[in-house]
């Protein structure tokens, strides 16, 4: 897998139950802050039509034609107001969320959890105060690490006149910025890259703040909506980024009931089919509540914040190398057998150097299995595109 998103979000969000919805991993979950002390890692999937619904049969990969991509998920520890200076279990959170090209930040929509996670009432607490709080932290965070030598460090960058992204992105290298952010974030801010000892404070934290933006994208999971007071979705869902409403209590309802045969359910689906006859009435009854929530919402959520962080907030493709482009199968006649997630804009030789070095390095030509009209090395590749690699490696 080359792709990991982390949750993040306080204590009590719901982001232990987003988890273990998302995976079915064995994690625990309570009502108290700190749940979570080391990140829980997991698997999880985003889910695309497989090209072979095209075909006479099915690939054998997929699910009634529907593809399951997996990703890397980590549940960090909850969040707590300046964890960048250590306070709660803010430096094992920040270690762990390094890792994360993306970032599912999980809200208590509801407003039944204050900024620190400690339960309260539905409505009492804006969710709206726990984004800006996040974002701060993070910034924060990026900030502490640029201080710790800054003096001396721009004052040896501009005197020596060095490579400023270079310096900086090797600094940051542990928070997952490279030399690009760090390339963006100074356009962006305008700041003059010759006289860094000049640059105040306030364009210190900006700078700082523009590179979390960049380094660490975010989507909101507006969790708890079955319960949540409707002007706080509506005030959520009109922030200017994806904000996904979500239910991961009745997400890990249906999947749980699905793992154990009770009911027929893949991730997304707007309803579910009962299969078992030995349901009590009392759980007939709360499956029943959870179709009632799904129904209204198209969806419990999960699955649509995954996709949309994969898909929309990272713009990331699904293509499918194969080595026969009339039978699209590999070497072995696996149909289909494997399904990378790479960047939108990405090329035919960007694919080459994914499936192998030494298939990039030796790269000729590709081929489109679906048109069969051959591509160059430059030719961007599509969603969905099948497409077979000639090069002279052996």
């Amino acid at each position: 897998m080359s792709m990991t998103i982390g949750l993040a979000g306080k204590p009590n969000a719901g982001k232990s139950t987003f988890f273990k919805a998302a995976t079915l991993a064995d994690v625990e979950i309570a009502n108290y802050p700190f749940t979570t002390i080391h990140a829980n890692k997991g698997v999880t999937y985003v889910k695309a039509e497989c090209p072979c619904v095209s075909r006479d049969k099915r690939c054998g990969n997929c699910t009634d034609g529907i593809r399951y991509v997996p990703i890397e998920l980590i549940d960090v520890a909850g969040l707590v107001p300046d964890a960048h200076q250590g306070r709660g279990l803010g430096n094992t959170f920040l270690d762990d969320l390094r890792q994360a090209q993306a970032i599912i930040h999980v809200i208590d929509a509801s407003g039944s959890t204050d900024i620190e996670g400690n339960p309260g009432d539905v409505g009492d607490h804006d969710p709206l105060g726990d984004i800006d709080f996040l974002n701060h932290e993070l910034t924060m965070w990026i900030h502490s690490i640029i201080m710790r030598n800054w003096t001396k460090l721009s004052r040896k960058i501009q005197a020596e006149g060095l490579n400023i992204e270079h310096i900086l992105a090797d600094q940051l290298m542990g928070a997952g910025v490279n030399e690009q952010h760090i390339s963006e974030a100074l356009n962006q801010c305008d700041l003059d890259r010759n006289h860094l000892t000049k640059w105040s404070e306030e364009d210190i934290i900006h700078f700082c703040d523009v590179i979390r933006a960049l380094s660490k994208p975010m989507i909101i999971a507006a969790n708890k909506m079955d319960v949540a007071p409707p002007e706080n979705i509506t005030n959520l869902q009109a922030l200017e980024q994806i904000v996904v409403p979500t239910s991961a209590a009745a997400e890990l309802a249906l999947r749980s009931a699905s793992k154990g045969q009770a009911i027929k359910y893949e991730p997304g689906d707007k309803d579910f089919t009962i299969i078992s006859d030995k349901l009590s009435p009392a759980q007939k009854k709360g499956l029943e509540n959870v179709r009632a929530l799904i129904q209204k919402t198209e969806g419990t959520g999960v699955q649509n914040c995954i996709n949309s962080a994969v898909f929309d907030l990272l713009d990331l493709i699904i293509v499918y190398p194969v080595e026969d482009e009339g039978k699209w199968t590999d070497k072995n006649g696996r149909m289909l057998p494997d399904a990378f997630l790479m960047k939108k804009g990405s090329t035919a030789h960007d694919l080459a150097y994914r499936v192998h070095s030494d298939i990039g390095d030796s790269f000729l030509y590709a081929v489109d299995a679906k048109t069969k009209m051959r591509l160059g090395e430059k030719h961007e590749l599509n969603d969905g595109d099948v497409v077979k690699i000639v090069s002279t490696a052996k």
